[in-house]
């Protein structure tokens, strides 16, 4: 397949670094005085970041509406809380304080806020998006790249569905990036996270079917590598500034458009997970680092094992001088080391208590009925043979 045409562009306006906060109302002023602080399960007030913000925005004059309690996998009837509080309240602009899950709902609060129905329907492309409000985001945890990118995911837990959304006017207009926000990240959640950074770089472009773009390669596994160095001395040293700063910054660029350079395809692991936290409201993180190896191993063959081989000796530094199909075994199975022993995650769907029950039906639906047009086509039979392969 040859590269395609592409359009680059990023307008989010990144503030870096610790003591940033004090940018923060200068930037909100430019959209209103009225903002909808929202955040997730409350762990940014045990912190004392919730207080922080909060003081900066009122010290500046303006009113501070907070919307807390945003899932780790965001509901649509979560969103249309948000939506009714933007309304009563007339907010004008929407903070959102915490990880890609708040940062996700917040998104779609923003496109569903001049929107008379279900926010549900804009994330099934039953209406379109209009006019979006103004978001900003303060980030706590280096994963999902929301505070770059112009996407944002929802469940529905009424259909067992946990969709995608993308839509440029999605993109924050700010983000502040302050890594000691994330020195009280549980290890768990480092890991976790860091898995994610990983799957974008995989999904969105490193295995390709398309011509190669040597620069973009090069870039790729300079992230994946960042990860695979920083990732276990985040573990190991919480508070240590250089490895957090690394993280967040590689989860930031994991994903805001630059590195997929005309090579764009289905997510083919992201979307057999999200069927995963879909009906069992897992970590996405976590379910990615179970089937990222076990997705390799199924369309490992001929043509495939140079990638996985090239992966392996470039972000892991194995012996080159190896077969192909070797050298990509070696590759799965060290990046398995990674995640189960460096990491620590959990490397089965048997460990988490799930089953083949729902497989069937999971499949199909990450299929959309159809197939997953990405690194390698798969059917509804292929994704229920990788599923069966992670219990």
């Amino acid at each position: 397949m040859t590269l395609n045409n592409f359009v680059f562009q990023n307008p989010t306006k990144i503030y870096f670094g610790p003591n940033q906060l004090e940018n923060l109302p200068d930037e909100i002023k430019k959209f209103g005085l009225r903002v909808m602080l929202t955040y997730g399960g409350g762990s940014i007030k045990k912190t004392g970041l919730f207080d922080k913000v909060k003081t900066v925005l009122e010290n500046a004059g303006m009113t501070v509406i907070e919307f807390g309690g945003i899932e780790p996998n965001p509901r649509h009837t979560t969103v249309n809380r948000g939506v009714a509080l933007c309304k009563k309240e007339n907010i004008d602009v929407l903070l959102a304080v915490g990880g890609g899950s708040t940062i996700d709902c917040t998104k779609v609060i923003a496109a569903a806020r001049y929107y008379d129905g279900d926010a549900w329907d804009l994330v099934i492309h039953k209406a379109p998006i209009g006019q979006v409000m103004p978001l900003l985001t303060v980030l706590t945890l280096a994963a999902t790249g929301s505070e770059m990118d112009e996407f944002a995911v929802i469940s529905n837990m009424d259909t067992n569905e946990k969709l995608g959304l993308g839509d440029e006017k999605l993109r924050p207009k700010v983000s502040f990036l302050d890594p000691t926000n994330t020195y009280t990240v549980s290890a768990f959640q480092t890991a976790a996270g860091s898995a994610d950074i990983i799957a974008h770089i995989f999904d969105v472009c490193y295995f390709s079917r398309n011509e190669k773009m040597y620069m973009l390669d090069m870039l790729m596994e300079s992230v994946l590598k960042t990860v695979v160095r920083y990732a276990p001395i985040a573990l190991q040293e919480p508070t240590n500034y250089e490895a957090r700063a690394n993280l967040m910054w590689a989860s930031t660029w994991a994903l805001n458009g630059f590195l997929s350079g005309g090579r764009g395809q289905a997510t083919t692991c992201h979307a057999i997970e999200h069927e995963l936290s879909a009906f069992y409201d897992i970590t996405h993180g976590l379910g990615l680092a179970i089937i990222m190896p076990r997705w390799m191993e199924y369309v490992l063959d001929e043509k495939s094992a140079p990638d996985f081989k090239k992966f392996g000796v470039n972000v892991f530094g194995l012996p080159s001088n190896v077969s192909d199909m070797d050298g990509a075994l070696a590759a799965i199975s060290r990046f398995k080391k990674f995640l189960y022993e460096e990491l620590h995650l959990q490397s089965s769907l048997s460990e988490l208590k799930i089953d083949d029950t729902h497989f069937a039906a999971m499949a199909r639906k990450a299929c959309r009925d159809d197939v997953i047009h990405g690194y390698r086509d798969l059917a509804p039979a292929d994704v229920e043979n990788i599923l069966r392969k992670c219990l």
